[in-house]
């Protein structure tokens, strides 16, 4: 399954609205995203409408519980996240792998709070969790091994490994995000073939 494959699926969480409305739910997502990043996942749904310009009515109209606003914002980053890997496909296979592993661990840094909310307030094996693990799988498992066809990546290690090593270096706590690229760039080296 392709990143672009599993994106579509998670599109079917989100139906078709009219033009008004699609830019109003794309104004809350933005708001709520910034919200969620500047005061974590209790954010207060007052201060979201109120940063995208809406009345209370309208983002419940869109998201009518917290948990629904909360979900919404983590599939269009996953889904952002997995649209990004086809954008890498003219670059040389490690140069796509490691700038999509970047682009990974940024967003895993910014999410751990955010999917412990989701997975606390619904459980760890909802149909949303695993549709974005499908979407993260199916951008990440191709360019890993597009490298491994090419030589440039170590082949005793599968997309797994890597997402567990990533999801490790962004959880590290008090590091910022400068030291957790650092710390990727050392992790991506022991990635990389090695001939013996």
């Amino acid at each position: 399954m392709t990143a672009t494959d599993t994106s579509s699926q998670l599109e079917h969480l989100q139906p078709p609205k009219r033009a008004d409305a699609r830019r109003n739910y794309e104004k809350l997502i933005e708001a709520a995203r910034a919200a969620f990043a500047d005061s974590g996942s209790q954010a207060s749904l007052e201060e979201i409408a109120r940063r995208a310009g809406v009345g209370i009515g309208t983002l419940y109209r869109h998201f009518p519980t917290r948990q629904a606003l909360l979900e919404a914002v983590y599939v269009d980053e996953v889904e952002a996240l997995s649209r990004s890997a086809d954008e890498l496909a003219d670059l040389p296979p490690w140069d796509a792998l490691a700038e999509w592993l970047r682009r990974y661990v940024s967003y895993a840094v910014t999410k751990h709070a955010l999917a412990e909310e989701l997975a606390a307030s619904v459980g760890a094996e909802t149909t949303v969790f695993k549709l974005c693990k499908g979407a993260i799988w199916g951008a990440g498992e191709p360019l890993l091994q597009r490298a491994q066809d090419a030589g440039v990546v170590r082949r005793d290690t599968s997309f797994i490994d890597v997402a567990r090593m990533v999801f490790g270096i962004a959880a590290i706590p008090g590091a910022d995000p400068e030291q957790i690229q650092r710390i990727l760039d050392v992790a991506l080296d022991g990635l990389r073939y090695q001939p013996a």
